[in-house]
């Protein structure tokens, strides 16, 4: 038995634990308790910060335990400078600011891309805050003819990148638009949408628990989920508003009826994305 013993200690120092990097895209709105514009752009934006550190560092819990050695987390709301660093869980990298060149910076090597505190597309009925990259001057966008939204630009351009989205946390209609668009991905529903100002909320502590129980069960199957798969080259469609039109999720907001169009193909999605193809 002692030889065994000491047989096995050698093995350990022998064989360093796995490393792997996990990346967490972290969105405000579909953040647990976020309900309305104020708590996002308003009077109540700290409220919103403080919310959104909530689950960032729910995810950061549960990435760390399903074995994960780096957890890069981006701040990736308006402008990328949303959260005090002092609050973030200190085992974690944070990038904040603007990346203009590139959707997910630091992503080279990662192993898993969570989207944390998503919304869903422009114009989901009952969708909190849903829009699609830009409210004010965004109706919708197409990927390859088909409707999509935040969700499913960001998991085809994850995907150039051979790296899988494994969850998506925020409201239900979110979570339905992930499902439709990721089949097999864990989703984390941390309040029921009623509509684009309003939710039913699961309490704070709950939706914080959950967070962490889902990301860490969303990083074991990592190797179990596949790559949002894409034809190219790839098509994207623009519908854009008019100057000075209301935000999609404006309660008051109409459709336009003939919306500006821009349509661009190329090889790259994160490039048509970002204007650089």
């Amino acid at each position: 038995m002692r030889v065994l013993a000491l047989l096995g200690c050698w093995l350990v120092m022998l064989c360093p634990v796995y490393a792997f990097k996990v990346y967490v895209f972290t969105d405000m709105e579909g953040c647990s308790g976020v309900t309305g514009s104020e708590q996002v752009t308003g009077a109540r934006a700290d409220e919103g910060k403080r919310l959104m550190v909530g689950d960032i560092n729910a995810c950061v819990a549960g990435c760390f335990a399903a074995g994960a050695t780096e957890v890069v987390v981006r701040d990736g709301h308006s402008n990328g400078t949303n959260v005090d660093p002092a609050l973030v869980d200190p085992r974690a990298k944070l990038i904040q600011g603007a990346t203009r060149d590139v959707r997910f910076k630091d992503f080279q090597g990662a192993e898993a891309l969570i989207l944390l505190g998503y919304h869903a597309m422009a114009l989901t009925p009952g969708g909190v805050l849903a829009h699609t990259y830009s409210s004010a001057t965004i109706q919708g966008m197409w990927l390859n003819g088909r409707e999509v939204g935040e969700i499913g630009v960001d998991a085809a351009i994850a995907a150039e990148h051979k790296v899988p989205v494994v969850m998506v946390s925020g409201d239900s209609k979110t979570v339905a638009e992930a499902q439709a668009w990721l089949p097999g991905a864990v989703v984390c529903e941390v309040k029921k949408g009623t509509g684009p100002q309003s939710a039913e909320l699961v309490p704070l502590e709950t939706a914080h628990a959950l967070i962490t129980t889902k990301s860490e069960e969303a990083v074991r199957r990592r190797h179990e989920l596949a790559c949002l798969a894409v034809t190219y080259p790839a098509t994207l469609r623009w519908d854009y508003l008019p100057k000075d039109s209301l935000r999609t999720h404006n309660p008051a907001f109409k459709p336009v009826a003939n919306p500006r169009r821009v349509e661009k193909t190329g090889a790259s999605v994160e490039k048509l994305l970002l204007g650089h193809e």
